[in-house]
């Protein structure tokens, strides 16, 4: 809330949290309803005597309370998703390859199970280097436009940005894995961005995470994930450190009712699945096995129905949607479903090596042999982690 200029408050959201009316803290404060009032519209600047009792009432220092607003420092950041001009964003902020990265908090992007809270306040201003028109059907330039940098009105400590490593992945290992690290580095801050194996990569290459989580197998060569990370890189050096390996197959109903035991007894048994998007390890896996049955993917029920996690296949199965849809052992014992064993994947991590030295991602690293670490992975189930931490790969 703006008042004298450039003076800012949020009297108002402190007041509310600890459950007081505007009586209430005038009572307090020794000061009148009004006051409080003119104080929160930002239509009174308080004295500096003022500003002492309503500190004191509600247990805080001043500066909690009132700032200048060119006392938040701002930083030129990179959007990771081009946004109309104009728009007004919440966004996360990391410090990747030496420039600043801004991550939109919109929509799903904006949630995990409650809302994450901002790192900075931006908008896209037209006119704004790296603006970018948006083509119309017909290719033709709107008057719209979006735009891939922005200024970021800090809201956060910028030490706190600076302690943070980002990851790109799909599986709940990485949060787990994360929450872990943080009690053993309580100042590095762990972002987790969700993505499939290919989408990560992309991430990777665009320097928009330090890492990218993958599990992709190639039948060709037999081997998981480096052919796929060497040629999403394009010639970037790197090296894939491994989580462990993971069970992936069908998640059925408890006690498997159809008794469906292969890829292709979703046909014969006319059973409805659910299916993950283009790009993702899941999907690949499926294609795969009905190519091994010589099985018409468009025979399958519900093979173009996308959802985008792990978990909105399992719910999709719970909610009774679906028959069934490829994911993970951990995840159908977590969703306490069937599973129908098909194929036993490698996660690995991929991380650019200019990253490796930086002290945040060194110590997000360090972790993978810890004890609690290795615990919330066994206790999940479904995983082999006996060579967690092991670098797999050199590419």
């Amino acid at each position: 809330m703006k008042q004298d200029g450039s003076l800012c408050n949020n009297l108002k959201s402190i007041r509310t949290r600890l459950g007081m009316s505007q009586q209430d803290l005038a009572n307090i404060a020794g000061v009148t309803r009004q006051t409080i009032s003119g104080v929160e519209s930002g239509q009174y600047a308080p004295s500096v005597a003022v500003s002492l009792r309503l500190a004191k009432a509600l247990g805080c220092k001043v500066e909690n309370l009132f700032w200048f607003e060119e006392d938040l420092p701002e930083v030129e950041a990179v959007l990771t998703k081009p946004v109309k001009s104009g728009q007004q964003l919440r966004v996360s902020l990391a410090r990747v390859g030496g420039k600043w990265i801004a991550y939109p908090l919109v929509g799903n992007d904006a949630f995990r199970i409650e809302m994450i809270p901002a790192d900075g306040e931006a908008v896209a201003v037209d006119g704004f280097p790296g603006i970018r028109k948006l083509p119309n059907p017909k290719g033709e330039a709107q008057s719209n436009t979006a735009t891939n940098k922005v200024h970021v009105k800090l809201l956060d400590d910028i030490d706190k940005l600076h302690n943070t490593v980002v990851i790109a992945g799909c599986t709940p290992v990485i949060s787990l894995w994360a929450k872990a690290t943080e009690r053993w580095h309580p100042q590095l801050r762990v972002h987790y961005n969700f993505a499939n194996s290919m989408a990560a990569l992309r991430s990777l290459d665009r320097g928009e995470v330090h890492i990218a989580g993958m599990h992709l197998y190639d039948p060709q060569t037999g081997e998981y994930n480096v052919p796929f990370a060497r040629e999403a890189l394009a010639g970037k050096s790197a090296v894939l450190i491994t989580i462990g390996v993971w069970e992936e197959g069908l998640l059925v109903p408890p006690e498997n009712p159809m008794g469906i035991k292969t890829v292709s007894d979703l046909v014969d048994l006319e059973a409805t699945i659910v299916n993950r998007e283009p790009g993702s390890g899941s999907r690949m896996l499926l294609e795969r096995k009905l190519q091994e049955e010589e099985v018409q993917f468009h025979s399958v029920k519900g093979f173009d129905h996308i959802v985008h996690s792990h978990k909105d296949v399992a719910l999709s199965v719970v909610s009774g949607i679906v028959d069934a849809g490829v994911s993970t052992a951990s995840i159908a014992t977590a969703f306490g479903l069937g599973f129908v064993p098909l194929h036993r994947a490698r996660y690995d991590l991929v991380i650019l090596k200019e990253y490796l030295e930086e002290a945040p991602v060194q110590q997000l690293l360090s972790t993978l042999g810890h004890r609690l670490v290795q615990s919330q992975l066994e206790v999940l189930g479904g995983y082999d982690i006996s060579k967690i931490g092991e670098v797999v790969a050199n590419i």
